[in-house]
């Protein structure tokens, strides 16, 4: 379970380092937070929906990015 302190790495607990967790945590947050689209121009409207594939659920425009965070 996640906790307020560590965020989605609360899941694993004192396992795995505390290095990996951080860049667990990191990783995770920027993949499911919502953009900006540069297509349409509207705020959070872009998702992830695979490694490097986003989406725009205005303009139903696929965009491809980086893995975890659309630039």
């Amino acid at each position: 379970m996640a906790t307020k302190k560590v965020g989605p790495a609360g899941k694993f607990g004192a396992r795995y380092g505390k290095k990996i967790r951080d860049n667990y945590s990191k990783f995770y947050s920027s993949s499911k937070k919502k953009y900006n689209c540069p297509n349409c121009a509207r705020e959070k409207s872009v998702r992830r929906l695979s490694f490097g594939i986003w989406f725009c659920k205005s303009c139903n425009t696929k965009f491809a990015s980086d893995a975890y965070k659309f630039e």
